[in-house]
């Protein structure tokens, strides 16, 4: 009975990745044999061409000035990722293991930034920027992301650090450790897979950006990749074929990071389940 109850199950779960599997991996084809079609036409559906067209892809690269947008969002990239990830591990490693007078109120407010939607801060966002003189700048865009991302990547660290062994921080006390070289060397190197899988959202949070560049900087030439496809799309028409092979160009970054730390990310999240 346990036998047959067993092979249900696993039968079960097969077909319900394979439903998953369908519905990730279809509109990708359908965007790959879309972006094949000859250009200006419009497809219907998904048809694999007869002779793809394959030179679409450097027609959607010269048209949007590809280069100088991916030169730009790496800009954004590296200026947010590197500096929010520490400040959020810091952060995290001090209210979730450590006991400090008001952390819980902090904790609070963070979780309370959850909930601000990322929309409603942009009005006083550009107001405050204009004060600053930081308007039409890289830096405006790379401060303001790093102070949304705060809230989800202080929140991501507290819970791992707050299920971090105790007893090990106390061993190494023991062992004559000072508080920094406990998190250096104890806490920082178990933390490995809760900090790439936070890297990895934050990284495409950033390569996706397009509301934030668009409203504090309003220059073409400083917005991210995605704001490449909008040169596709016109008042009265839209080059589908065109728009198709920009947005693989643009989808491509980020499924290739993906494979690359997907091992790190997919350990975070089995953890996260654990617990």
């Amino acid at each position: 009975m346990n036998a047959v109850s067993s092979r249900s199950s696993r039968a079960t779960s097969a077909i319900l990745l394979i439903i998953m599997m369908v519905f990730t991996i279809f509109p990708l084809l359908t965007m790959l044999a879309t972006a094949l079609q000859p250009a200006n036409s419009t497809p219907s559906g998904f048809s694999w061409p007869a002779h793809p067209q394959w030179h679409n892809f450097a027609v959607a690269w010269v048209a949007t000035n590809f280069m100088h947008l991916l030169s730009s969002s790496v800009i954004y990239v590296v200026g947010v990722v590197p500096i929010a990830v520490i400040l959020a591990t810091l952060a995290g490693y001090g209210l979730g293991h450590i006991t400090i007078p008001g952390g819980k109120a902090v904790t609070l407010l963070f979780v309370f930034g959850l909930t601000l939607p990322a929309e409603a801060l942009i009005t006083p966002l550009y107001y405050q920027f204009q004060s600053w003189g930081l308007l039409g700048t890289h830096w405006g865009v790379i401060l303001a992301l790093i102070g949304l991302y705060m809230p989800f990547g202080v929140f991501w660290m507290r819970t791992h650090f707050a299920n971090s062994p105790v007893e090990l921080t106390e061993a190494a006390l023991l062992d004559g450790a000072s508080a920094w070289q406990v998190f250096r060397q104890v806490h920082l190197p178990l933390a490995r897979s809760a900090l790439a899988s936070l890297a990895i959202l934050m990284f495409l949070w950033t390569w996706n950006q397009l509301l934030l560049p668009l409203v504090l900087v309003n220059d073409p030439s400083k917005g991210t990749v995605a704001s490449a496809l909008s040169a596709f799309q016109g008042q009265y028409s839209t080059n589908i074929v065109l728009l198709c092979a920009a947005a693989f160009i643009v989808l491509l970054p980020s499924l290739i990071v993906f494979l690359i730390f997907q091992r790190h990310f997919v350990q975070a999240l089995l953890q996260g389940s654990e617990r």
